[in-house]
């Protein structure tokens, strides 16, 4: 009897699955017609602003490229784009230096126990921005924690400026930066074959000789992608430098806001950001090639 009911009760349910999923299947244009409207929506609340800029930038009474060619023989922009390029890249390096050691330890540790470690790691992304900015100058400024703590020690000798220069930039985004970084390497950590590494030991290779030679080359993908995602969040950084940073730290991100808030300049605002926009997609598509399955220039 009990089997006759099992076989009953799954002969009864089974007709039903299938009735349900035929019932719940839409059709690919039944999919379109339901998601048109939110990626219309998408689409204008993307495509209208980015086309009002570019349009900005090529019409002051009439078209041309007037701020493109003012923006190549500016001495503000060239200064401007080159404190962009030597600030990210500091915090992306600084943030890889740190960040990879960090990723390295949490893929040797149990599934368990990393979690609990890749939630401490995830932190920084419960709070605002806006708000770590103001702790850090809390920590790091001139009277700030820390500096209180060095007077203390030094009987008032040791006074470190690191607020409101290129240090107080990079500790910025190093706090922001970190954990993409750390998840970018981690990914291709847990990812690596095990017994390569073992089969290495087997060899009588060390532990340093098999970083360097094994885990080092195929973790390169991760390397490369959270430089990338570092570097394509760093150049476009507006709170970090405008609060953390001096007159001389200035970003392109806070070049495009003196424009339109203080010269009016709205041509050159749109030429900047447009420019800002260009390097953005061109290291969001060297992004795509990585997660593509292959480092750029065709490594794999």
């Amino acid at each position: 009897m009990t089997s006759s009911s099992l076989s009953l009760d799954h002969s009864s349910a089974h007709p039903s699955a299938q009735s349900s999923g035929a019932t719940s299947g839409l059709g690919p244009w039944s999919a379109i017609l339901l998601l048109a409207p939110l990626t219309l929506l998408m689409l204008g609340i993307l495509l209208y602003p980015l086309g009002l800029t570019v349009w900005t930038s090529l019409y002051d009474g009439q078209l041309s490229v007037r701020a493109y060619g003012e923006l190549a023989t500016s001495t503000l922009f060239l200064k401007v784009l080159r404190n962009t390029i030597e600030i990210a890249v500091t915090g992306t390096l600084v943030s890889l230096v740190f960040g990879y050691p960090v990723a390295l330890h949490l893929a040797a540790q149990p599934p368990r126990r990393r979690t609990a470690c890749l939630i401490m790691v995830m932190l920084p992304f419960w709070t605002s921005i806006l708000v770590k900015s103001f702790a850090l100058v809390a920590v790091f400024g001139n009277q700030g924690l820390l500096n209180q703590l060095l007077g203390y020690l030094s009987g008032g000798q040791v006074n470190l400026p690191m607020m409101f220069n290129r240090v107080g930039v990079v500790l910025g985004m190093i706090n922001f930066l970190l954990p993409f970084m750390i998840l970018s390497i981690l990914g291709s950590l847990l990812a690596l074959d095990r017994r390569l590494v073992l089969a290495a030991e087997t060899m009588g290779a060390g532990a340093l000789r098999i970083f360097w030679k094994v885990i080092l080359p195929l973790s390169m993908p991760g390397v490369v992608a959270g430089v990338l995602i570092n570097v394509t969040l760093s150049i476009g950084m507006y709170i970090t430098p405008a609060l953390l940073g001096g007159r001389q730290d200035m970003m392109v991100a806070n070049l495009v806001d003196f424009y339109t808030r203080q010269t009016l300049d709205w041509p050159a605002a749109s030429a900047t950001a447009v420019v800002l926009l260009a390097i953005s997609g061109l290291l969001v598509a060297m992004l795509g090639r990585v997660r593509g399955g292959g480092l750029p220039g065709g490594a794999a």
